[in-house]
């Protein structure tokens, strides 16, 4: 698929914090196209989480355009990116997210509370869900009643429950042991490749960004050509 879904020009976004003015994000752009798996790798505080977290509508930019999915997300108010993130985009976060006193079950139905499905239809289709990331025996386990990579797996499974256009994870295997994290990169790969998926992945671990079709690096706010890696990069 050739499809541009992710397309920013000139995207910018500073920040002041103790009257200094920070600029996390300067004059970026790029385009993610359907079916991509695309890596962002960068040091920490590089920018790499600040742009993901723009395609998520998660944050405003302060320069520059985003269009996501033919959405030009300047546009939009609040209440309107509310309704259009949980339509398209699943969001994969670092440190899972999940609600202690839920079960499996019930973190993975948390997004569809925002649909008209009736409750039967979300259980099934949280269900079928976890049955996908390979959770299907842990359902009724509480969060602390799982491991870290399963705790991962659920979250991913409650991102793509709604079956979003676009996942977005932002370092998935950054809280994970080695094995933990194998799975969890091995199940993205499969979501890209048997199910089509669309991911935009932020890590600072070649390792991880090796699981993915394209590689882009940030350095100091600055998003780098295809190709190529910072100076000091190892």
């Amino acid at each position: 698929m050739s499809d541009v879904v992710i397309r920013t020009r000139g995207l910018t976004k500073e920040y002041v914090r103790d009257e200094f003015q920070v600029v996390a994000l300067k004059d970026a752009n790029f385009e993610v196209r359907q079916g991509d798996f695309l890596a962002l790798m960068g040091p920490s505080g590089s920018g790499k989480s600040t742009l993901l977290h723009l395609a998520a509508a998660m944050d405003r930019p302060t320069g520059g355009e985003i269009e996501v999915l033919g959405a030009k997300l300047n546009g939009l108010s609040d209440s309107e990116i509310a309704k259009w993130r949980n339509r398209h985009i699943g969001f994969v976060f670092q440190s899972f997210n999940l609600i202690p006193v839920l079960t499996a079950l019930e973190n993975v139905e948390l997004p569809l509370k925002l649909t008209h499905l009736k409750k039967g239809e979300r259980m099934q289709h949280a269900a079928t869900a976890l049955k996908l990331v390979g959770l299907d025996d842990r359902m009724g386990h509480y969060p602390r009643q799982l491991s870290g990579g399963q705790e991962q797996r659920v979250a991913i499974a409650r991102a793509i429950v709604t079956d979003p256009d676009i996942l977005l994870c932002d370092e998935p295997t950054g809280n994970l042991d080695a094995r933990s994290a194998q799975e969890v990169l091995t199940l993205l790969a499969r979501l890209n490749k048997e199910h089509a998926k669309t991911i935009v992945m932020v890590t600072h671990d070649p390792h991880a960004a090796h699981f993915a079709t394209k590689i882009l690096y940030i350095d100091k706010g600055a998003l780098l050509p295809e190709g190529q890696k910072p100076e000091d990069w190892n």
